[in-house]
């Protein structure tokens, strides 16, 4: 019997539509005329997916008992004796009622598949087991039904149910998920923006690497040999051309088609007088590149393909691109080229892009050729018409008398060619062997080594003198025009730092790891110390050879003044680096000078602002002391007075004026000290473990009675706090939730836990806080809207959020859904901590 088929609807989290979806491919298989009934199907209460079910047919449920309970179930015989042609399974992961026929639900459903019946079901990407620590470490909760990876990707088709993360949040709200009285709990818990995009992420990924399995199965079953890399980082080589703009672009796009792809452009500046880049042209292609999200860079090195291929390989490149040739084709009688040589020296470990341009064999300005100077390729010519050239002139001109006067014009013209080609040396040798060849065989006596005409040995003097200058001002040239491109690439990286720090985007490690990355060093690091006998310090290191503790260990070290010193490990640079490198050496005092100074500056502004604050304390309590002390004193005054009858109502009002205004000084000067304490840092929290449950109703005892309402379970694990700070941070939160709360709307406050931490929450129903204002409430001397100064200076909130970072937590406001603003207090839990369950589950459970 062939096996059924499965089809799966994969959500990231319950209400996305799984199910309304099946159930949507249902009444469109029915009306295709496919046999077609429910199975199992859970609505959960939901009006939109109860009528889906309408006009299915559903083959009776089976009622177990189990604890005192009755719990329905999918009908697996009943399923099995219809027979239809498709089967709807909701909900694969959930477990069945002990007393059933299989442990899980997806075992039922491999009976149905064996069975040849086709299924259609609905999964979380939270239930597959691989992903259950990932999944608990993003929402806190543990997912106890779980499905195996194995029976979801064997499914023949996963269709992904998506929706935003808002949009869910927005149907959660607007109760079609969940009933009223569980909504606000799991806004506030398991169906956060964060967790809801976490998970929304985790969905898509697992799609995508099913998506990319399939793929790799059809290459194999139909040959294909393209390579399609999944995670990509593309180095783009750019020779300062106009092309350079095309090459970034594809590379670009190819680095989108694999997810985390990265694309890094490199300019390798030669020394050699081969390149003709454009400084206003590399910096329109360092824009682009930074545009798309790539990085530039710029790298000194005499062989281009080897610099090349070593920078790909120390960034861990997967692919290089490159541009096709702009050489003539005459030009490559000199060598392969880059690109060529690239490709063949790359290995198996990286692809190499040839990429087409406008620019192809338009020709590059200067000649090609690799090495110092004039290049192998030319060097090696210059030996051939030095060394080959003269047997083979003499050669022909054995067959023809031309004169003496013709031959030796003829052998000079070949030492000027091997002069303009090889240098130097290479006319020598030419020079050399003509004369040799010119006394044999064409000065009397001939076929020997004598001269017996005087005029011919001037005539021989004159030609060698006539090579050897000629090769000399080509061997001159060849040296100056090697000095101009070392000094055009030297001014082009200095302008390249130049322009990074004085926009300010260079920091000490970023300057350090450029020099390295420059220089093809091992390790770079900036040594100081603050005397002559005194140790060193390091300021910056970036790279990953060995340490170097002082400048002498380093290969290369380079003074900055009379206690700084640029150290470099990996190779020993010749002497002209080391004048680039001293500037390096420079800039990178300069920077870490402005850094410090940066540093003062902050710490100056700390400084500041402590002073605003203090002033702005001083204002505040001008005030808001005064008020109650004039009614306390108001008050004993009138109760002294021997003027004045009071009555026994009387009496106690005043007294109790004079509590409360004593209370309200008790506060005050509370936060007032909290306060300073803060400022100062002298708040030392003494941490231990304690459960909730016996700090956070003592928080509550300044408040009205039935002001705040309180939700802390007992199960909740232990945290680790300052129990003092942490009944003064809740109190305050309660004392500003109740203040803004309206009337008949008491505050709540309620813990939960979530994976290693443990959230305290003051929900209030009041106005509420614009996004805006959500964290300049933290700050000092802060009242909300128009709150009048009597209502007090604005430090509860302040003090609260820095007792809590103080004990290593945090505090942050969120929206109320429905209205009103929501304090979240996060703490570090302690110990391990037993499992939980969601404050709303995501979905339904038997067990």
């Amino acid at each position: 019997m062939a096996r059924g088929k499965l089809r799966i609807h994969l959500g990231a989290a319950p209400g996305v539509g799984k199910t309304y979806a099946m159930l949507s491919e249902a009444h469109r298989r029915v009306g295709r005329g496919t046999d077609c009934v429910v199975g199992f199907v859970e609505h959960h209460g939901r009006p939109r997916t109860e009528v889906m079910l309408h006009g299915l047919e559903q083959v009776p449920r089976r009622e177990l008992e189990y604890r005192g309970g009755v719990f329905p179930e999918m009908d697996l015989d009943a399923v099995l004796a219809r027979r239809p042609q498709v089967a709807l399974v909701d909900e694969l992961a959930h477990t069945n009622v002990p007393g059933s026929r299989n442990a899980k639900r997806w075992q039922d459903v491999e009976e149905l598949l064996a069975a040849g019946i086709d299924v259609v079901s609905t999964v979380n990407i939270q239930h597959l087991e691989s992903l259950g620590d990932v999944v608990e470490s993003i929402t806190g909760v543990r997912q106890q039904e779980t499905v195996p990876d194995e029976v979801v990707r064997r499914a023949d088709q996963v269709e992904l149910v998506d929706m935003t993360p808002e949009a869910l949040r927005r149907r959660m709200a607007h109760g079609n998920i969940y009933q009223p009285d569980k909504v606000d709990a799991a806004l506030s818990n398991y169906f956060r923006p964060g967790n809801l995009t976490a998970l929304r992420e985790l969905a898509l990924l697992w799609v995508a690497d099913r998506v990319d399995a399939h793929l790799t199965q059809y290459r194999s079953e139909h040959r294909v040999s393209a390579i399609w890399g999944s995670r990509e980082r593309i180095v783009v080589g750019l020779t300062g051309g106009p092309e350079g703009r095309t090459l970034i672009r594809r590379g670009a796009r190819l680095a989108e088609k694999g997810a985390g792809g990265e694309v890094l452009a490199v300019y390798i500046a030669r020394s050699d007088g081969l390149t003709s880049a454009s400084p206003k042209e590399l910096a329109l292609q360092r824009t682009l590149v930074e545009d798309l999200g790539g990085t530039f860079h710029h790298v000194v090195g005499d062989d281009i393909p080897a610099a090349l291929l070593a920078f790909a390989r120390g960034a861990n490149a997967t692919q290089i691109v490159l541009g096709s040739s702009r050489r003539k084709t005459w030009q490559y009688v000199f060598g392969p080229g880059v690109g060529a040589t690239v490709a063949r020296e790359s290995g198996p470990d990286l692809d190499v892009h040839i990429v087409t341009h406008d620019e192809v064999a338009k020709g590059r300005g200067l000649p090609v050729a690799r090495g110092a100077r004039l290049g192998r390729s030319r060097r090696v010519w210059g030996w051939i018409a030095g060394v080959a050239g003269p047997p083979l002139l003499a050669v022909l001109l054995n067959t023809v008398d031309l004169g003496l006067a013709n031959d030796m014009l003829l052998f000079l013209a070949l030492t000027v060619a091997a002069a303009l080609l090889g240098g130097l040396l290479p006319a020598l040798a030419s020079a050399a062997v003509g004369s040799l060849l010119l006394n044999y065989f064409y000065t009397p006596p001939l076929h020997r080594w004598t001269i017996a005409d005087p005029n011919n040995i001037v005539a021989i003097v004159i030609f060698v003198a006539v090579g050897v200058a000629v090769a000399s001002v080509v061997d001159l040239a060849a040296r100056r025009t090697h000095q101009a491109a070392r000094l055009r690439a030297e001014s082009e990286i200095l302008a390249f730092l130049a322009g990074n720090v004085l926009r300010g985007e260079t920091g000490l490690e970023d300057l350090l790891e450029r020099v390295r990355e420059t220089f093809g060093m091992e390790s770079a690091a900036l040594l100081e110390r603050a005397g002559d006998v005194e140790p060193w310090t390091c300021a910056g290191r970036v790279g990953r050879g060995r340490p170097v503790e002082r400048p002498d260990q380093a290969d290369v070290d380079i003074p900055v003044g009379d206690h700084m010193a640029l150290a470099l490990t990996g190779r020993v640079l010749p002497a002209e680096d080391r004048r680039v490198l001293a500037a390096f050496a420079a800039q990178a005092a300069v920077v870490l000078d402005r850094r410090r100074l940066q540093e003062e500056a902050d710490r100056a502004r700390t400084l500041a602002e402590g002073n605003r604050i203090r002033t702005a304390l001083l204002a505040a309590v001008s005030h808001d002391l005064r008020t109650p002390l004039a009614g306390i004193k108001a008050a004993v005054t009138s109760l002294r007075s021997e003027d004045v009858e009071w009555s026994e109502e009387d009496r106690a009002e005043l007294l109790e004026g004079i509590e409360e205004g004593a209370d309200r000084l008790d506060h005050l000067v509370g936060n007032l000290l909290d306060m300073s304490r803060l400022q100062t840092g002298t708040v030392t929290p003494l941490i231990r473990e304690i459960d909730l449950d016996e700090v956070v109703p003592m928080a509550l005892g300044g408040v009205p009675e039935g002001s705040a309402g309180l939700d802390v379970p007992e199960t909740l694990p232990m945290v680790a706090v300052d129990p003092g700070l942490l009944e003064r941070a809740v109190a305050n939160l309660v004392e500003n939730a109740v203040k803004y709360s309206p009337p008949g709307a008491p505050v709540l406050v309620t813990a939960s836990a979530l994976a290693d931490r443990v959230e305290v929450r003051v929900v209030d129903r009041g106005p509420g806080v614009p996004d805006e204002a959500k964290e300049r409430i933290f700050e000092p001397f802060q009242r909300h809207g128009d709150a009048p100064r009597g209502a007090g200076v604005g430090l509860g909130l302040a003090v609260a959020r820095g007792f809590a970072e103080a004990m290593g937590g945090t505090l942050n406001a969120e929206d109320t859904p429905g209205g009103g603003l929501t304090m979240v207090l996060t703490l570090r839990a302690a110990g391990a901590r037993p499992e939980l369950q969601p404050a709303a589950e995501p979905e339904r459970q038997t067990s």
